[in-house]
């Protein structure tokens, strides 16, 4: 079963909303965050990256960052730019961008549920990125991000809240890059009970974005549970802040690549390349048709590679695009080993569309756009205990921090 609960949450006071939030914290360079700050000083991402706090973090503790986290959160709501409710709560979050709408509940969920498998990764974490958020957890003593989960929808989910969704959202603005984010507080106990017994036939919940957040919070949890001579399952450490969307309304995008290979002229790549793939050149840039298409920008020219082998049927994961471009290209040609490690490669979200990509790619580098995956790829994986390749899923839109925060009191 699926555990939510409610929460006490803290919010931002809501004609401040659009100012003190923020897009996640691995989103955004330092440097990228530090230039919003200077314009924006109020901006959450003072708490969710707080190295940009310092000129300088080489001879600065992890535990020194992370208190000046701790110091400006506590700002925030001393001077009552965060207010708490007074009882526990759900709360409903939509984002639109476009066309494109989806809604989800924020609530507590089971660290427990996550050690025993039953809350489903996809990827594997970077031991120095989970250290990072461990510290952030347990210093702060609160989740300042959501963990973006998702669950197989049965079409039930979106009757459940039509006619909160169809009242004055309590919080509603248009970020910076044009997307418009609304929450709506659920504090009547008949709709909470509704929502939370939903959930509970539903086995599985599945991480969409977040999977060192939620390592982080499995770790604080041991932590604190060592710490408590009375532990009893109960506390609000065994609990992590996620938001829950259903599947059918995830939209994911395409995670590009930019390579700097070693010196190489253009026949002897399209050799290597044509080892593996069929080469056809293509007027302008376009999207991949299949998983087993990869679009490359090279040298002012476009082009389509499509995998002439068959792929084994037996290893899903060998399937998908970022695997076939790593085992078949990068591996073997561009001498990339590790894609998480590597110096040669460079990880572009889908937003950006292909001119850009055109446009970041100078004569040393190629590009490659992928096929995006499938939300269902993401069960299949999950549900096998596999991991992606590093950076196979770019979802859209962002989910921001600082929209609702919940302390581990």
């Amino acid at each position: 079963m699926a555990i939510i609960r409610p929460f006490r949450g803290y919010l931002p006071v809501p004609d401040q909303a659009k100012e003190i939030s923020s897009p996640p914290y691995d989103v955004l360079s330092s440097e990228e965050a530090r230039e919003i700050v200077k314009s924006n000083p109020k901006s959450f991402l003072r708490i969710i990256k707080p190295e940009i706090e310092f000129d300088n973090i080489n001879n600065v503790s992890i535990k020194r960052i992370h208190e000046v986290a701790r110091k400006n959160l506590d700002e925030l709501i001393e001077n009552k730019k965060f207010l708490r409710d007074n009882k526990p709560c759900l709360y409903l979050y939509q984002i639109s961008m476009g066309q494109h709408t989806q809604t989800g509940v924020v609530s507590e969920v089971s660290v427990q549920e996550y050690d025993n498998g039953l809350i489903k990764k996809h990827e594997h974490t970077r031991p120095e990125k989970e250290n990072d958020r461990t510290k952030h957890i347990e210093i702060t003593n609160a989740n300042t991000g959501p963990v973006f989960l998702t669950f197989k929808n049965d079409g039930n989910f979106k009757n459940l809240i039509k006619n909160v969704t169809e009242m004055r959202p309590y919080i509603s603005f248009k970020a910076d890059d044009s997307t418009i984010h609304s929450i709506w507080k659920l504090k009547s106990n008949l709709i909470i009970n509704n929502i939370v017994n939903y959930f509970k036939p539903i086995r599985n919940l599945y991480i969409a974005d977040g999977h060192h957040r939620a390592a982080a919070a499995s770790r604080v949890k041991k932590i604190k549970q060592d710490l408590n001579s009375i532990h009893s399952g109960q506390e609000s450490y065994n609990f992590f802040l996620s938001v829950i969307f259903p599947h059918d309304q995830i939209q994911i995008l395409g995670y590009n690549r930019l390579v700097y290979p070693r010196p190489i002229d253009q026949e002897n790549l399209m050799d290597l390349i044509s080892i593996n793939f069929k080469i056809s050149e293509l007027s302008k840039g376009r999207q991949p048709d299949s998983r087993n298409s990869i679009v490359m920008y090279y040298s002012g020219s476009w082009y389509d590679l499509k995998f002439k082998e068959k792929l084994p049927s037996n290893y899903f994961v060998s399937t998908l695009s970022a695997s076939i471009l790593q085992n078949y290209l990068l591996k073997p040609f561009f001498n990339i080993e590790d894609p998480r490690t590597s110096d040669k490669l460079e990880f572009i979200g889908g937003t950006r569309g292909l001119k850009e990509l055109e446009n970041m790619c100078s004569k040393k580098m190629i590009a490659f756009v992928m096929y995006p995956v499938k939300i269902d790829d993401l069960f299949i994986v999950a549900d096998a205990g596999q991991v992606m390749p590093p950076k196979s899923t770019w979802f859209e839109p962002k989910l921001r921090s600082g929209v609702v925060v919940r302390l581990l009191d």
